[in-house]
């Protein structure tokens, strides 16, 4: 409560279906909620470092039951961070709530990318980190402003993420 008063649309939760009691009760109180599966930056040294979640079939089935539960919990939004393209199509399937992606591949119904990945500022990107912030982009004298634009028209236009941005 105390962030939404403070101005948050929503409250994003890393973690699968250990978190179901705490979506249903935010969802309870109104409080949207995004739940984060995949790669989970504040879990990484349990997950083993920043490793692509998802590819084997008892990970891809974790995920699967994780996303259903936090859907039947009350999760609003399913974000998808670092997983296979294909394991990222088949919950988009199965699943009656928008889904967002981060090295997720092209069929999430959004995509998001962290600013200073967009910008090429991370000294060691993510395979699908693209550095939108280039001179090929530089229109309006703004090039921070120029390289989002430029994201969000690669996004419109399906041409980001692309298969080299994408996980196997």
């Amino acid at each position: 409560a105390e962030l939404m008063r403070a101005g948050a649309n929503m409250v994003k939760l890393e973690g699968g279906a250990w978190q179901t009691d705490t979506v249903s009760r935010l969802a309870d109180c109104g409080i949207p909620v995004c739940a984060h599966l995949g790669l989970t930056p504040q879990s990484v040294d349990k997950l083993g470092g920043y490793k692509v979640q998802g590819k084997t079939e008892a990970q891809r089935e974790k995920l699967f039951e994780d996303a259903k539960e936090l859907e039947q919990a009350g999760a609003d939004i399913i974000l998808l961070e670092c997983v296979p393209t294909s394991t990222a199509t088949a919950l988009v399937e199965e699943l009656s709530v928008p889904t967002i992606g981060i090295g997720a591949g092209p069929d999430t119904d959004g995509q998001v990318l962290v600013l200073h990945d967009m910008l090429g500022l991370s000294p060691h990107p993510a395979r699908f980190v693209k550095n939108f912030l280039t001179e090929d982009n530089a229109s309006s004298g703004n090039l921070i402003l120029d390289a989002i634009s430029a994201y969000d028209q690669a996004v419109k236009n399906g041409s980001y993420p692309a298969s080299e941005h994408c996980y196997n």
